[in-house]
């Protein structure tokens, strides 16, 4: 309603024509939405690697949809992009209920968890994306919803004050985090299931970018395909990504809008990501190890001084995917480049 507000107020300052262009802005914005959620995966059959935990997961839905019981209490760990909300998505429409999302951030105090626990029907999903930023005091009161689907509230102060009992309708709590180290024992062990998600294959990767080109009603050809997966770090997300600027690139210099791999490498090119997956910032990095510090040990505030980034940016965005690629190392003494990242340097 804000929304139409906002427009009928721009319409009848500027008149007509600006209302026309704002009718005509609207509809690109609810497609966008709209194609976001159809390069979702809706069911588990139609989710793409991750082959273990969906098989487990087809387990766990399969005996309790004979039981006929709501479904067990599920945390889903790993790196950002893989498709935790996804799945929490998708478990929730195997069961054919509705889903409520939050975030551990957004819930700063237990008043601003009841409405998610009143409106919870039986059997429904509610998935908290970020469990592990929950502060204590929400952290605490979930403990009995979780256990015995039970809400205590403290009415007053003091001598006066008095417990409420709220029994709840027995729901599901799906908890997504990309740090699990950082859960507390007591709330780890209150989900049932807990799975752990790991980067995709390039294969997996090609299935996906394929996939979503058909939705996209776009041509790719393989080759295309798997340049784009190649440069995705190992994340459906970042390959969705990589795609929908790929088709733009293609759209604007091929009138057919078929995405060729020279079309690819040339899209890719002017992200500046290499064939590695590399941006520009990541080899950056490298080249500031080698010719300022000599290849390391380098300290992770000197290098960022250096760069002038913040430290957190380079701890959380830039090393994680350089150390797994092997070509830097974390010593005791500071950050060290590999032969293989003096390699790649050199080659690009």
């Amino acid at each position: 309603m804000g929304r139409e507000r906002i427009h009928k107020e721009a319409a009848a300052k500027d008149g007509g024509s600006h209302a026309e262009e704002t009718a005509r802005a609207v509809p690109f914005e609810l497609d966008d939405q709209k194609l976001d959620e159809e390069l979702r995966p809706q069911y588990l059959a139609d989710v793409i690697g991750q082959k273990k935990v969906v098989q487990r997961l087809q387990i766990m839905l399969d005996a309790t949809r004979k039981r006929g019981e709501p479904l067990a209490h599920v945390l889903l760990d790993g790196p950002p992009g893989l498709g935790k909300t996804t799945l929490a998505m998708a478990l929730a429409r195997e069961m054919g209920t509705e889903c409520q999302i939050t975030s551990g951030p957004a819930l700063t105090a237990p008043k601003d968890v009841l409405p998610y626990l009143s409106n919870a029907s039986h059997g429904s999903v509610l998935f908290i994306d970020e469990i592990h930023r929950l502060p204590p005091a929400v952290e605490e009161f979930i403990y009995p919803v979780m256990e015995d689907f039970r809400v205590d509230i403290v009415l007053g102060e003091g001598l006066n004050a008095r417990t409420i009992n709220m029994r709840l309708k027995p729901f599901t709590v799906v908890g997504a985090t990309t740090r699990s180290g950082m859960l507390t024992a007591p709330l780890r062990d209150r989900f049932t299931f807990r799975e752990h998600l790991d980067f995709y294959d390039d294969h997996d990767l090609v299935e996906i970018v394929e996939r979503n080109a058909k939705k996209l009603r776009t041509e790719i050809s393989p080759a295309a395909s798997a340049e784009i997966a190649s440069r995705s770090r190992g994340t459906p997300r970042k390959s969705n990504n990589l795609l929908r600027w790929t088709r733009d690139y293609a759209t604007v210099h091929d009138t057919s809008g078929h995405i060729s791999d020279a079309m690819a490498k040339a899209a890719l090119a002017m992200l500046e990501i290499d064939p590695r997956g590399l941006e520009d910032q990541d080899r950056r990095y490298l080249r500031t190890v080698v010719q300022v510090f000599g290849g390391g040990p380098a300290g992770l505030a000197a290098i960022a001084h250096t760069m002038n980034v913040p430290p957190d940016t380079l701890e959380d965005e830039v090393e994680p995917f350089l150390l797994r690629c092997g070509l830097i190392q974390r010593t005791p003494r500071g950050r060290m480049i590999t032969p293989s990242g003096i390699s790649h340097l050199s080659s690009h």
